[in-house]
């Protein structure tokens, strides 16, 4: 996984009647791009170093230049 502050996490729900996650991420803490990270989530505006798992993807920030 890679990214890079200003990115967006999203982290997927497989359980019925519950939501998934968004959340900003602020930091970027391992090498070229890995994890872990320190993300803003949106629905609470909480702030965590997150190593995300299988269910987690990054999406690009609006108008970034895409990757190599």
């Amino acid at each position: 996984m890679y990214a890079e502050a200003g990115d967006m996490l999203v982290v997927e729900s497989f359980s019925i009647g519950r939501p998934g996650k968004r959340g900003l991420i602020l930091e970027v803490r391992g090498a070229d791009g890995a994890p872990p990270y320190v993300v803003r989530w949106l629905e609470s505006s909480r702030e965590a170093t997150v190593f995300p798992g299988p269910d987690a993807r990054v999406v690009r920030a609006a108008g970034a230049a895409p990757r190599g």
